[in-house]
C-alpha cells in the first residue's frame, strides 16, 4: 500500500472511480437553501489483530473495511448518512438523505472542488503499513514477550499479548471546495500478566497490564527493545499488587505520578473543555473563558501536531489541520476544543479536534494529547513534602460525570507515603473528587512531564478514538481516598 500511503487521494479516486465531477455533484445534492455546510468523508481501512495466550495463538484476524460519510449541517440540526459501498449511486441516495434531515428541500447548489490549500506535513512517517508487516515477523515478537514477562519472576503464571495493527485511508471533501486526503498508521501493543502466590493460601492472584504503540513503524516496539520493557512492566505491577496492602481510605495529600496518570486530566478535565459540551451548557467550565479554573501552577495543552503520536493527526476528520490548542494557562481557562459545527454556532475559530470514529459516524469535538505542561519541582521535593499520602503510578477505570465534573478513578498501582518517603504498595484505592475543583488543589508541579506509552482509547456517545494523555508529578491537596482497609 506505498503508494495509498503517499497518495491517498489517488487511492480513492482511482479505486472507486470518483471524480472530481462527482465530488462536486454530490454535494451540490447536499447543499440546498438552508444548509449552511456539507461534507463527504471517504474512509478506507485494513485492521489486523494477532494474540498470544499462554504461549499458543488464540487470535489472528484480519478484516478490511470501506464506506463513505455524508453530513449536511443546518444551524443547529445535522443530517448524516452513509454507506459501506463507495459508488456514485450510493453517494446519491445518502445525499439526498442527509439534505432531507437537515432541512428538506429541493434545491440542489454547485460545488467546484480542487486539491487541499494546506501544506503537506507528515506527522507519522512510516514505510511499511503496519498490516504489511509479515504475521509470523508479530508472532515471534509476542512468543519473546511471552518469555521475557515469565523471566521476571516464577510467580507469573499467565501471560497474554496483544498487537493490534491498523492503517486507515481517508478522504474529506467540502462544501467549502476543499478535498483534502490523509494515511493514518496506527500499532499497539499491550501486555497483560497473572500471578499468583500459592503458598500464601488460596486464589491469592493479581493482575498488571502495560504496553504503548503509535503512528510509527513497526520497528518502534524493537527499538531499545521495547517490547521487553513492556512485558516486564506488566509482570512487575503483577508481582507488586500480590505484595500490596488493603488500601486505606479518607482526606489526604495525593501524588499523581507522571506519564499515565493524565488518563485522569483527560478525563475529569479534558471533556469539560470540548465545544459541543460548552455550547449547550452542560459542562461546568461552560461560561467561564477567561476565570480562573485551576492553580496558577497549571497549564493543560492539548496538541495534535507531535510526531508518532497515537492521538496526534496530519488533519483531523473534518480536514482541517490539528494544532496545540492551549486550554488552561496558569490557571486561566482560555479556550475550548472545537470541531466545524460547533465553532460556528459558538462565534470560535475551529480547533483542528473534529473526530470521528468511522465513516459510519458523525464528527464531534474530541481530545487528540491532552497534557499539562512541567513545573520546576523535581519529583523527589514533591515526594518529600507529604507526611502522609497516596502515591497513585497507573489508573485502571474510571467515570466522570460531565455536567459537574465529578469523577472515580481507581488505581492499579500505588503506594503509601510516609514521613516523606514511597513506602507500602496498596490495592483498592480510588480517588474521589471534582476536576475543576482538584486543579485548583494543584499545590506543586514537577518538571519531569512525560507523555504515554502510546495506548489510550477515548469513548464519547458511543465512539471510540485513539488519544494520547501527559503529564509531570503533581501533588493534589486534600484529596478523597476510597479505600478497603477495614
Amino acid at each position: 500500500m506505498k503508494e495509498s500511503i503517499e497518495r491517498p487521494e489517488k487511492f480513492f479516486l482511482e479505486r472507486f472511480g470518483l471524480t472530481e465531477q462527482t465530488l462536486e455533484r454530490t454535494l451540490g445534492v447536499v447543499l440546498g437553501k438552508r444548509i449552511d455546510y456539507a461534507d463527504l468523508y471517504f474512509e478506507y481501512r485494513v485492521n489486523e489483530e494477532i494474540g498470544l495466550e499462554e504461549g499458543i495463538v488464540k487470535k489472528a484476524a484480519k478484516s478490511i473495511s470501506q464506506g463513505v460519510g455524508v453530513r449536511a449541517t443546518a444551524e443547529e440540526k445535522t443530517g448524516f448518512a452513509y454507506s459501506d459501498e463507495i459508488t456514485v449511486e450510493n453517494l446519491q441516495l445518502a445525499a439526498e438523505q442527509a439534505r432531507y434531515i437537515a432541512a428538506d428541500s429541493d434545491r440542489s447548489d454547485a460545488v467546484a472542488v480542487r486539491e487541499s490549500r494546506i501544506a503537506p506535513r507528515d506527522l507519522y512517517s512510516v514505510q511499511v503499513s503496519p498490516t504489511d508487516v509479515p504475521i509470523q515477523t508479530k508472532i515471534d515478537l509476542l512468543h519473546q514477550i511471552d518469555r521475557v514477562a515469565r523471566a521476571y519472576d516464577p510467580r507469573i503464571t499467565k501471560v497474554m499479548a496483544t498487537i493490534a495493527s491498523e492503517q486507515k485511508l481517508v478522504l474529506v471533501a467540502t462544501s467549502e471546495g476543499w478535498v483534502v486526503g490523509d494515511a493514518r498508521p496506527l500499532h499497539r501493543l499491550q501486555v497483560t500478566c497473572i500471578a499468583e502466590d500459592h503458598g500464601r493460601g488460596p486464589g491469592l492472584r493479581q493482575m498488571g497490564t502495560f504496553g504503548g504503540g503509535g503512528r510509527a513503524d513497526y520497528s518502534f516496539f524493537l527499538e531499545g527493545e521495547r517490547f521487553a520493557h513492556f512485558a516486564r512492566q506488566a509482570a512487575r505491577q503483577a508481582i507488586i499488587n500480590l505484595d500490596a496492602e488493603e488500601a486505606p481510605a479518607g482526606s489526604m495529600d495525593v501524588v499523581l505520578g507522571p506519564g499515565w496518570p493524565g488518563i485522569l486530566l483527560h478525563e475529569a478535565v479534558g471533556h469539560g473543555l470540548e465545544g459541543d459540551f460548552n455550547r449547550k451548557g452542560t459542562s461546568a467550565f461552560s461560561g467561564r473563558l477567561g476565570e480562573r479554573v485551576a492553580s496558577p501552577l497549571c497549564t493543560v495543552v492539548d496538541d495534535g501536531t507531535i510526531p508518532g503520536r497515537r492521538g496526534s493527526l496530519n488533519v483531523d476528520d473534518e480536514g482541517t489541520p490539528t494544532q496545540r490548542n492551549v486550554l488552561i494557562e496558569n490557571g486561566i481557562l482560555k479556550g475550548y476544543l472545537q470541531d466545524r459545527l460547533n465553532a460556528r454556532l459558538m462565534g470560535m475559530a475551529v480547533t483542528g479536534n473534529g473526530r470521528r470514529e468511522s465513516y459510519a459516524h458523525h464528527p464531534m469535538p474530541r481530545m487528540t494529547n491532552t497534557f499539562m505542561l512541567p513545573g520546576s519541582t523535581p519529583h523527589e521535593e514533591i515526594i518529600r513534602s507529604v507526611e502522609r499520602g497516596l502515591y497513585a503510578v497507573a489508573f485502571g477505570g474510571g467515570q466522570v460525570d460531565i455536567t459537574n465534573g465529578k469523577f472515580v478513578f481507581s488505581t492499579s498501582e500505588a503506594y503509601l507515603i510516609e514521613n516523606g518517603k514511597i513506602g507500602r504498595p496498596v490495592k483498592g484505592a480510588t480517588l474521589i473528587g471534582n476536576g475543576p475543583d482538584a486543579l485548583t488543589r494543584v499545590t506543586m508541579v514537577g518538571d519531569d512531564l512525560t507523555l504515554d506509552e502510546g495506548i489510550g482509547t477515548c469513548g464519547k456517545d458511543g465512539q471510540s478514538v485513539p488519544v494520547g494523555v501527559g503529564l509531570p508529578t503533581i501533588l493534589i491537596a486534600g484529596l478523597t481516598v476510597g479505600g478497603t482497609q477495614s
